[in-house]
């Protein structure tokens, strides 16, 4: 049986960074702030980390939902962070990590097999694949409870230490943070900031190139927004929570909704990630719609992003699902992640 962790809060010091004013966002988790920094690039660098901050702030006010930001851009020097160190349910950005993972444990091209399943997995969120490749990533010792211990070996690499995986198999409960999220979206498309790259060329190739390749019903969220000449790689994932007893009262029928993107491409290297969790459903509203409130929080956040960043490429287009594939999708039983 699994049970939620809750971890406190925190903020990392970017010490080699010039913050702006912290912004509280009201309404939101209790200390925490937006807080985003420039790398040096003087006044303008300044000024951008503060409209950021003030933007960000913005996009949360007064949303219901608790959220999670971290955001880095090469191109400026900046970076920001909401709450970035809280622990959330991964749902399918978990298969990120997955495969990550598949790619550190292979030196070389993935076998056909593997391949296939690392395209589902991440092009098509297929569930049963990524349950394939957990398998393969860990200790089968005690095949009811499988240990997923190259996974681990993977996390320790990329610097990724405060996810915490599932080890009784539930993938899609283990713990992410916005923070190591970002992280894992550097280590693709990076070829290491100090010493060795964590993964080869190819590898950082190949895992942008299936998320460039998300079919289209799943390219909502954090690139909402996002100038249309840049290259997208994306992964989401959503699920909610069941309403049985051993699920913490803090998570039932709750909605998790995630969103990570690297954009790339001409002028562009940066990345943002938004979780979210307790997108409830209002009395008498369908089910679905915790799931598209947490799609409008990450929305509100990624346009302010885009806009700030590139005010003069940024789309402010929307990726909503369409209508059919939403009511595919939502036929998942609680707890079934995507």
């Amino acid at each position: 049986m699994h049970k939620y962790i809750k971890v406190a809060a925190g903020v990392i010091a970017l010490a080699t960074l010039t913050p702006a004013a912290a912004s509280a966002v009201p309404g939101g988790q209790e200390g925490a702030r937006v807080t985003c920094a420039s790398d040096g690039n003087g006044l303008t660098g300044h000024l951008l980390a503060k409209r950021l901050e003030k933007d960000i702030h913005e996009a949360l006010k007064g949303r219901d939902s608790v959220a999670s930001v971290a955001l880095y851009d090469r191109k400026t020097g900046i970076e920001c962070a909401y709450d970035e160190n809280r622990q959330q349910d991964a749902a399918s950005v978990m298969k990120t990590v997955i495969l990550g993972a598949l790619l550190f444990q292979n030196k070389g091209p993935l076998s056909s097999e593997d391949d296939a399943l690392a395209r589902k997995m991440i092009t098509a969120s297929d569930n049963a694949s990524a349950t394939a490749l957990w398998k393969k990533l860990s200790d089968l010792t005690n095949p009811s409870a499988p240990n997923p211990v190259k996974i681990q070996e993977f996390l320790d690499a990329a610097g990724m230490k405060n996810t915490v995986l599932d080890k009784e198999g539930f993938w899609g409960l283990s713990q992410v943070t916005a923070a190591d999220q970002l992280t894992l979206l550097k280590v693709f498309t990076s070829d290491g900031d100090t010493g060795a790259p964590v993964l080869s060329p190819e590898a950082r190739s190949y895992a942008l190139d299936l998320m460039n390749h998300v079919q289209s019903d799943q390219r909502w969220g954090t690139p909402a927004g996002a100038p249309q000449n840049a290259v997208v790689h994306v992964k989401n994932g959503w699920l909610r929570r069941s309403n049985n007893p051993d699920v913490d009262p803090y998570d039932r029928l709750d909605w998790k909704v995630n969103s990570m993107a690297a954009f790339t491409g001409d002028d562009y290297d940066y990345g943002l990630v938004v979780l979210t969790e307790n997108n409830r459903v209002a009395e008498g509203q369908p089910a679905e719609s915790g799931w598209t409130y947490g799609i409008d929080t990450i929305e509100g956040v990624a346009h302010a992003v885009h806009h700030d960043l590139y005010p003069e490429r940024s789309s402010f287009r929307s990726l909503q699902p369409t209508p059919q594939s939403l009511v595919k999708q939502l036929k998942l039983q609680p707890q079934q992640p995507r």
